[in-house]
């Protein structure tokens, strides 16, 4: 008998912020995940080196579960290399063998999953979660995407609680267009960011002054996740 899912959340985290912990929590709600794992990266592939220490980071991510209630993963942050997170999910489908993984992602992720390393393998280790705002269409897919949404995915959270793997699943948000860089580019002009930081993160950031007269480089592709 299967176990209640898991759900994994994985980012550079630079800082965490409501955009990542709203869809987040919308998805926990409508699947009945047992657990929500934040897994914050060391070294992401997909862009330039974070800002931040990887310990300011994880401090951040452990204020922001604690406030919401959500868990910590570390173990990307203990790698000297890159964090895949194919590499990950092989990780966890051998620790818990009998239960569901929702690995939660936004439509930009999805939109790229052709350029991650062993992005074929991320669907026989877990479901997708895909944060997408009402009234997607799905023709802004490529033609790899459109197949792959034709074979694995369900209109109905209840699918993923039934199988350990490979269904796609669109979880329907309010929209919050929102990214790290924004954050960083209001915190590195001095001004508040307000409600799209969890209290307890925007706290510490002021505590420690962090991103505070950092101009913020455009990111660089360097690597598929």
């Amino acid at each position: 008998m299967l176990r209640a899912p898991l759900g994994l959340l994985g980012g550079t985290f630079d800082p965490i912020h409501m955009g990542h912990i709203q869809p987040a929590l919308a998805a926990r709600d409508a699947i009945g995940l047992r657990e929500l794992r934040l897994l914050p990266n060391r070294l992401p592939p997909h862009r330039a080196l974070p800002h931040c220490s990887a310990q300011q980071r994880l401090t951040m991510v452990r204020l922001a579960a604690a406030e919401f209630g959500l868990t910590v993963d570390e173990r990307e942050l203990h790698r000297h290399k890159p964090s895949w997170t194919v590499d990950t999910l092989e990780e966890l489908r051998r620790e818990l063998p009998d239960t569901p993984l929702c690995f939660l992602m936004g439509m930009d992720s999805l939109l790229s999953l052709p350029t991650w390393h062993r992005w074929q393998r991320l669907l026989e280790l877990a479901h997708l979660v895909v944060s997408v705002r009402p009234g997607w269409d799905h023709k802004v897919a490529g033609e790899t995407l459109q197949i792959l949404l034709a074979e694995h995915e369900t209109h109905t959270p209840e699918a993923l609680r039934n199988t350990l793997a490979g269904h796609i699943w669109f979880s329907a948000n309010a929209p919050l267009a929102l990214s790290a860089t924004d954050i960083r580019a209001l915190l590195a002009t001095g001004n508040d960011p307000g409600e799209l930081l969890p209290q307890s993160v925007a706290e510490y950031i002021r505590q420690h002054g962090l991103y505070v007269g950092k101009r913020d480089a455009h990111d660089i592709i360097r690597a598929p996740r």
